[in-house]
């Protein structure tokens, strides 16, 4: 079926947050909501959006910074993969090593793991475990859109000399799961 797939770009490391849903007036999840939380919002009130559920793809600050005030904002539970939540500690004390404050840790409701499927929003994204930028790092397919993360960007891969990075691990990823994906694949990344 269609899907409406909006990005709002954030914050000082231009990550990607992905509004997604059937269609404007509908209910959407959040995938990687990293920063201003007023501008995520006043896209979801533009498109007349209702936000059910917040979809982490891993655990980094430029990618969860906006997560505690949207689930406030709007009562949804937060899910990520366990193998990240030790990411989500001490957020703000992180932050101040890129001169940045202000953030909080968010609370996680939900814990993803490699396999399921989360059947949300009249939409269904299977979770694949895409470890290697993270150790929780996971990949979202929903249709023949893939919300990859940090994993895999035009032209080049994820890091790995972040918090949790493993090169060998990703590698593994890259060509066990991504690569397995049918050519049609939509990819869509954390940046870029």
């Amino acid at each position: 079926g269609t899907m409406l797939i909006e990005s709002v770009v954030t914050g000082p490391f231009q990550e990607n947050v992905y509004l997604v849903a059937r269609d404007r007036g509908e209910e959407c999840v959040i995938i990687d909501p990293g920063d201003e939380a007023d501008r995520i919002q006043a896209r979801i009130d533009e498109l007349g959006l209702r936000p059910v559920m917040i979809l982490n793809t891993h655990g980094h600050l430029d990618h969860i910074g906006a997560v505690p005030d949207l689930r406030d904002a709007y009562s949804i539970p937060f899910a990520i993969h366990p193998a990240d939540r030790f990411l989500l500690e001490n957020v703000n004390e992180h932050a101040r090593l890129f001169g940045l404050d202000g953030y909080r840790d968010p609370v996680v409701d939900r814990d993803l793991s490699e396999g399921e499927t989360v059947e949300v929003a009249g939409l269904a994204f299977e979770v694949l475990g895409t470890p290697g930028h993270t150790p929780g790092g996971v990949t979202f397919v929903a249709d023949v859109h893939a919300f990859v993360g940090d994993c895999l960007f035009l032209g080049s891969i994820g890091r790995t000399d972040l918090p949790g990075g493993d090169p060998a691990v990703l590698k593994t990823s890259l060509r066990d799961v991504l690569m397995k994906l049918p050519d049609e694949t939509i990819v869509h990344s954390g940046h870029g």
